[in-house]
């Protein structure tokens, strides 16, 4: 199969992927409108073409809270990677290396803090969920620091969990090796099962051995349930910035008094984001609401966003109405349920080569001079 889009490795994950894993990275909550807006807005917004102009020598650099990149494109935090393919989050953060972009890692992944710091060379950046135990969200934080950890990335949307219909018709509720519905799905996929097979990396490794109580994965389970905190506030963010000590980018972010509580809070960007879609459904769309966002804080904090890139094209339009980073999750993921670390380089390389002849197709050599005369008035 010719890899041409982010569309074929889509195609080729969900062949390859366990059901209730592809559907775990590939849907939303509810009925999925805000799922689906998350993308179709997108589509809606129209780039100026540009002709005769110079195209030689381009750059997509830009740097992300002071980091450099290849391009303004981090790999997002998404759980469960590593049941997308066997050592998911090792080999995702590989590829990001080699790309020159960042990784983040997820609190909800399957390989650890010291599993990916262990297996790349390149500072990664850890995303946090605040949990009721405290003293695990603060030793979580001190492991990143330890590791090597160049951001710390808090989410801020997932006080309490959206209703995602495919993950609880799925059985992802509860450990789904003790249904025979959970196996059904395993079995139907060798190749993947082979995979799993060569590693010892099944589990929360972030979590199991490191929380209190939590030693298997039923332990795991029925904890996980109960540790997000509904009473997570602002003072929250305070402490968390204070015991990082570096960046700290606050993730979640969809109201412009939202950004603006951010913007007081210290922190050193915001990601313009709805959780892909996967907590409140009926949410604007991320790229619908970036725009409000940079006009009403975007001189006095980095502006991220997240939800529906697909393309190299979306992180184009997202890059001219102001965001300084964009971030895909999907996308990776599809890769590497198709090919593993090369079907995330194979994602990435697509993205890249996309947004590069975008920015020349509009008349610019560099990333950093593209912004809103680029798009058609009247489309965003």
């Amino acid at each position: 199969m010719t890899i041409c889009t982010i569309e074929d490795l889509q195609k080729l994950a969900r062949r390859r992927v366990p059901k209730m894993f592809y559907d775990y990275a590939d849907s939303g909550s509810w009925t999925e409108s805000t799922y689906r807006a998350n993308e179709s807005d997108f589509q809606s917004i129209k780039l100026r073409q540009r002709v005769a102009v110079d195209m030689t020598n381009r750059s997509t650099a830009m740097p992300m809270v002071g980091q450099p990149t290849s391009m303004p494109v981090a790999l997002a935090p998404t759980g469960l990677t590593g049941m997308q393919c066997a050592d998911g989050e090792i080999k995702a953060a590989r590829a990001a290396e080699k790309a020159g972009v960042p990784f983040t890692l997820s609190t909800m992944s399957i390989c650890s803090i010291e599993d990916v710091a262990e297996h790349t060379q390149a500072p990664f950046w850890f995303q946090l969920y605040v949990m009721k135990d405290k003293e695990f969200a603060q030793n979580l934080i001190d492991r990143a620091r330890n590791a090597g950890c160049s951001a710390l990335v808090l989410t801020l949307d997932l006080q309490i969990l959206g209703q995602r219909h495919k993950d609880i018709r799925n059985g992802l509720s509860t450990n789904p090796l003790k249904s025979l519905k959970g196996w059904s799905h395993i079995l139907t996929r060798p190749r993947w099962c082979l995979g799993m097979a060569g590693t010892k990396r099944h589990s929360f490794r972030n979590i199991v051995g490191h929380a209190k109580g939590v030693t298997d994965v039923d332990s795991l389970f029925s904890w996980t349930a109960e540790q997000f905190d509904p009473q997570l506030s602002w003072d929250d963010v305070q402490w968390i910035k204070e015991r990082w000590g570096g960046k700290l980018i606050l993730k979640g972010i969809l109201d412009v008094e939202d950004a603006k509580l951010a913007v007081a809070s210290g922190a050193d960007a915001i990601i313009v984001s709805n959780h892909g879609g996967r907590q409140l459904d009926g949410a604007p769309s991320s790229i619908s609401q970036l725009k409000a966002i940079v006009d009403a804080v975007g001189d006095q904090i980095e502006v991220h966003m997240d939800g529906g890139i697909r393309s190299g094209q979306d992180v184009l339009k997202a890059i001219a109405l102001g965001a300084k980073g964009t971030y895909i999750g999907r996308p990776f993921l599809y890769g590497l349920g198709a090919q593993g670390e090369t079907g995330v380089s194979k994602a990435l390389e697509i993205i890249h080569k996309e947004l590069d002849l975008t920015m020349a197709f509009c008349g610019e050599r560099e990333l950093t001079r593209i912004n809103r005369n680029h798009l058609l008035p009247g489309t965003f």
